[in-house]
């Protein structure tokens, strides 16, 4: 009862920081012209997306960065309070050796905020001019899986996580061959959030749901250390969230979707929980999806599958209201989300 206390202040004292410091934050954004700008967007593979361009061009000027500010006030939040209820002789109970645990919590969230703000910074101040989205696909996604290769490194030799929990089943243990295996959930959490990331509210309100089932979780099995990283980034995001929502005022900017989808990932591998992820994260997993098949059957076979993705904008294709389609994407997560802890109390 005690870390669940805890949790819920640090979760409110999140919120009320970064309500204080975010309006001025935008202002800092738009003072650096770090917007989105109109122009013509085009895919990996070199083609022009007008469908894209159709839906979003009219979101040019809004700033973008946000996820930057969530990346701030949790990390200094949680270096300063932290070490202070350790001081204070409060008793932090934990899984893993609580300073390792923190140590990945931490590289994951900074090294994909650091590579989601280069990306960022290239696009928007156009230091890469011949290539539109900053970093290259390619480029992006090597980084992306040396990253994913340390941290899965460290959750197997410095965590000794080699399992993951089937419900109903129990634990398998996969030695050495976890390291491919988180290497390759991590990546394809990092692009899938960054993806979902097209509507106002989508992405940011899809992982506000994910992550109270897996505070759930975590305050379940009395991980304070991870009990306390979720609930500031809580806090933080649902503060965000509420100049995200349509008409959004501020955009995460690859910045916070690559460091929240990896770190999505890694709070999901830390719990052993793969198969509550998944279907916690399902969104997540199915946007992915339909935007893989789409440029796979582009470079195969030369035509698309769909009118148009990911998901959100085939829906938007189709005629559905920006705010419709998140809406009942939050009321689906909802239940995905209730599923998928309910599934991992079977564990």
């Amino acid at each position: 009862m005690h870390s669940q206390v805890l949790t819920f202040g640090l979760l409110i004292f999140s919120f009320v920081i970064t309500s204080i410091f975010i309006v001025p934050f935008i202002n800092i954004l738009y003072t650096l012209r770090f917007q989105r700008a109109k122009q013509k967007t085009i895919d990996a593979f070199g083609k022009r997306t007008p469908i894209f361009d159709k839906f979003h061009n009219s979101k040019a000027g809004i700033p973008v960065g946000g996820g930057l500010l969530i990346i701030l006030v949790l990390s200094l939040a949680f270096a300063f309070i932290f070490p202070l209820l350790r001081v204070a002789g409060v008793k932090i109970t934990g899984v893993y050796e609580l300073n390792k645990e923190v140590n990945i919590l931490f590289f994951t969230f900074l090294s994909f905020g650091i590579l989601g703000l280069y990306d960022d910074v290239k696009k928007f101040f156009h230091f890469e001019k011949e290539s539109f989205f900053g970093l290259r696909m390619k480029h992006k996604l090597i980084l992306q899986l040396i990253l994913a290769s340390i941290i899965a490194s460290m959750l197997y030799f410095n965590l000794g996580i080699s399992f993951v929990n089937i419900p109903f089943i129990g634990t398998l243990h996969m030695g050495i061959i976890y390291i491919p295996f988180a290497t390759f959930v991590i990546v394809s959490f990092t692009n899938a959030v960054n993806i979902t990331d097209g509507l106002d509210g989508l992405a940011a309100g899809i992982l506000m749901i994910s992550l109270f089932g897996l505070w759930f979780l975590s305050t379940s099995i009395l991980d304070v250390p991870l009990s306390m990283f979720i609930a500031l980034w809580l806090g933080s995001l649902i503060s965000f969230l509420y100049f995200n929502i349509f008409p959004a005022r501020l955009f995460m900017g690859d910045v916070g979707a690559l460091a929240f989808g990896a770190t999505l990932a890694v709070v999901g591998l830390l719990l052993g929980k793969i198969i509550a992820l998944l279907i916690i994260g399902f969104i997540f997993v199915f946007e992915i999806s339909t935007s893989t098949a789409q440029l796979l059957s582009k470079r195969f076979r030369g035509k698309k599958i769909f009118p148009a993705s990911p998901f959100h904008l085939w829906l938007q294709h189709y005629g559905w209201e920006e705010p419709k389609i998140v809406q009942r994407a939050w009321l689906v997560q909802i239940m995905l989300t209730l599923f998928g802890v309910w599934l991992a109390m079977f564990v």
